[in-house]
């Protein structure tokens, strides 16, 4: 009964290995820049875009990601950058860019019934004049060339909206080894209802997010907006999403603890935000890191055949991970191979943690918090009210 049992198991896992390997070669064909779509010569007759910077305490990666985008070659470009009340030095650090051409923007009270940060979102989409509206975090950064590539590239597809999976172009930190698999169940779970979609950097046409949409205001506390927004788009047909290349140039160093904190606001209401989906998630992690386990008790039991199929699992799904790595990180992605069931057991606990937060109302955003009243809580489901 144990044998049959565990063969059923293994059985689950390469159905699971076979499903993960059809996402990932289909986001591999399918999310990415071919070519170089403008040369300098078109800029000129490309729109006019706004890049939009929310801000709330982020004096550790301002100046970087300010200097990124002054460095930009695009002639036709707005740098606005709303301070969120922030309690550090924040609103100073922009302000000494003026001589730049930044346009510092003094974020207003937060009203009631909307998150932080969407409110902050608003507040740059009714300051902004672009045609097209470039959404950065703070920790992100781009190359000269970045916005003039991303605006042909939606230009060419005709699309309103194009978010993009950035990289890792740091090297051998505990943030890039033991990084959350935030943007990996991206690729996993996209479907054209729930495509896949990035939050650090995401352009926009602003007359359709402002007119056709109504900007912010209908996803005023939405765990992802820009989810929201692309969902939309993506039934229009207007939603493309691709993975960042050393050719487009944009990429995010963000700490170890800051990516633990984003995939505990994120995990729960992006599994459905329902108790039993994400304990069906948990079981499906559990499943995953089955061979790792089976492995290290091998170690007390004796070698069998058991273990032999539990590392051949284990190689394909570390396979499948490097496949991933190696698309998303400049370099050390076989090391990622080697960690895959460390950074499943990391992504079990981090799951755990989100689910009880959102139970206890008790999920924060920079001091804020995010989850919705109790009395909003119908049964068997888990009314969220979040952000990133």
């Amino acid at each position: 009964m144990l044998e049959l049992s565990l063969y059923s198991v293994y059985i689950l896992l390469t159905l699971m290995s076979v499903f993960f390997a059809w996402k990932l070669m289909f986001a591999f064909k399918n999310f990415k820049m071919k070519k170089l779509l403008s040369a300098p010569s078109m800029l000129n007759d490309l729109p006019s875009v706004s890049v939009c910077i929310p801000a709330r305490n982020e004096t550790h990666a301002m100046t970087q990601c300010l200097e990124r985008v002054i460095a930009s070659r695009y002639p036709k470009l707005e740098i606005v950058v709303l301070d969120d009340s922030s309690a550090d030095n924040t609103s100073t650090l922009i302000k000494a860019f003026a001589h730049a051409g930044v346009r510092f923007v003094e974020g207003s009270p937060l009203p009631d019934g909307w998150l932080g940060k969407n409110h902050a979102l608003q507040g740059l989409l009714n300051e902004a004049s672009g045609s097209y509206l470039l959404y950065l975090d703070v920790d992100t950064q781009i190359m000269p060339d970045t916005i003039g590539q991303l605006v042909a590239y939606a230009q060419q597809e005709k699309v309103s909206m194009v978010s993009v999976l950035p990289r890792r172009q740091d090297g051998w930190r505990i943030s890039v080894m033991f990084g959350t698999l935030r943007y990996f169940w991206e690729l996993i779970l996209h479907r054209p209802s729930a495509p896949a979609v990035a939050s650090s950097a995401w352009m926009i046409h602003r007359h359709t997010l402002r007119d056709v949409l109504g900007g912010f205001e209908p996803y005023q506390r939405d765990v992802q907006p820009e989810a929201k927004l692309a969902a939309a788009l993506m039934a229009r047909h207007s939603y493309r999403f691709i993975i960042s290349t050393p050719l487009l140039g944009i990429s995010y160093e963000k700490k170890w603890a800051s990516q633990v904190d984003t995939s505990i606001r994120l995990l729960f209401p992006v599994l459905g935000g329902r108790l039993a989906s994400n304990l069906l998630a948990l079981v499906a992690l559990l499943v995953l890191n089955f061979p790792a386990l089976v492995l290290v008790a091998g170690l007390f039991s004796g070698w069998t055949i058991v273990q032999t199929m539990a590392l051949w699992l284990l190689c394909i799904f570390g396979a499948l991970y490097g496949l991933y790595l190696d698309k998303v990180r400049q370099k050390g992605w076989w090391l990622g191979v080697v960690l895959w069931p460390l950074v499943i057991a990391q992504e079990f606990i981090v799951l755990v943690i989100s689910i009880n937060r959102y139970l206890r109302h008790r999920v924060m955003w920079k001091g804020r918090p995010i989850t919705a009243p109790r009395k909003r809580q119908a049964v068997g489901t888990l009314t969220i009210e979040g952000g990133k």
